[in-house]
């Protein structure tokens, strides 16, 4: 056979190939590094303690904590009907207080508040009691208005008395410029001066549905929004239940939480549960409540709530 130089042609040929399919494969490597994603840590979540942060907060408000605040929604009335697509909400504080007042304050944004919760929307803040609070842009329809009392760090007061609930009908868009009315022309609540703004918002479309005042019912509270910096973690879940007591309690129900579509957990004590190890980004919070056969008990639909909460790191 002809050789050129000291190898054989066929030995030169196999060399090349071998050369050009390690180069080939080297590129592939290289092209798929430049495009893989690293993945974000796993979501590892622990409950733990009240954080230090809040205990020193408790230490520092003195008896508020122990206090027993009382709400009498006085507008809208129970089953009214209101003309008008702005609901004025306005509520009578009372009871043991041991200091316990809603306000803001202007420097840290926080302070006690009442949380008012519209058919099964999250939550608003009502800071200053002394001024009703607007529900804007209501949809025709039947509501209903959910309130209790609530501390800084949006943990629920839980005594009884605190947690009120009342149903009303909004009618057509109605007039903003003058006074909404119940059915027998009673006002309800009167239009805000344009001068004095007021605590409010503008609410989403949003329906009641068939909510029962003597069935149990699970009221979802937090989380809610956002969660930045020390906020971020550990992040609080709280509720109102009523008409219904938890297994260690005393009663038959349990709560279910599921975060992200992750395993089932149950909460069996009325009491905040703190979750650490959140990583940044999107999740889903869900709360159920069961029955003692470990079933969702249907009211209205409100007793299975999901939100979406973000937490940035």
């Amino acid at each position: 056979m002809r050789r050129l130089g000291n190898f054989p042609l066929f030995s030169l040929i196999a060399i090349v190939v071998w050369a050009t399919a390690c180069t080939d494969h080297s590129d592939n490597k290289n092209t798929t590094a430049t495009t893989a994603v690293t993945p974000s840590p796993a979501q590892v979540l622990k409950v733990v303690a009240r954080p230090q942060t809040i205990v020193d907060l408790m230490k520092q408000r003195g008896e508020q904590d122990e206090a027993k605040p009382a709400l009498k929604i006085l507008s809208p009335a129970n089953d009214a009907t209101i003309n008008g697509s702005t609901v004025e909400v306005k509520l009578n504080l009372s009871g043991d207080l041991k200091g316990y007042m809603p306000h803001k304050d202007p420097t840290t944004g926080k302070g006690n508040h009442i949380h008012v919760i519209l058919d099964n929307q999250p939550y608003e803040a009502y800071y200053e009691i002394g001024q009703p609070f607007e529900l804007r842009n209501l949809t025709a329809g039947k509501h209903t208005l959910r309130v209790f009392a609530s501390r800084p760090w949006h943990e629920s007061y839980k005594n009884e008395g605190v947690f009120q609930m009342a149903t009303f009908t909004v009618k057509g868009g109605g007039d903003a410029s003058k006074p909404t009315t119940a059915t027998g022309g009673q006002t309800v609540a009167s239009p805000s001066p344009a001068a004095a703004p007021r605590e409010g918002k503008d609410m989403p479309p949003s329906t009641a549905g068939a909510v029962d005042a003597t069935k149990p019912l699970l009221t979802y509270s937090r989380p809610k929004g956002e969660y930045k910096g020390g906020d971020a973690d550990p992040i609080m879940i709280d509720f109102w239940l009523t008409n219904a007591k938890l297994k260690d309690d005393g009663g038959e129900y349990r709560v279910r939480y599921i975060i992200d579509n992750d395993e089932p957990r149950f909460i069996d004590k009325w009491d905040p549960t703190w979750l650490s190890g959140w990583t940044s980004g999107k999740h889903t919070v869900r709360l159920e409540l069961l029955d003692k056969d470990g079933r969702p008990v249907d009211n209205g639909g409100y007793n299975t709530t999901t939100r979406e909460i973000t937490v940035v790191k």
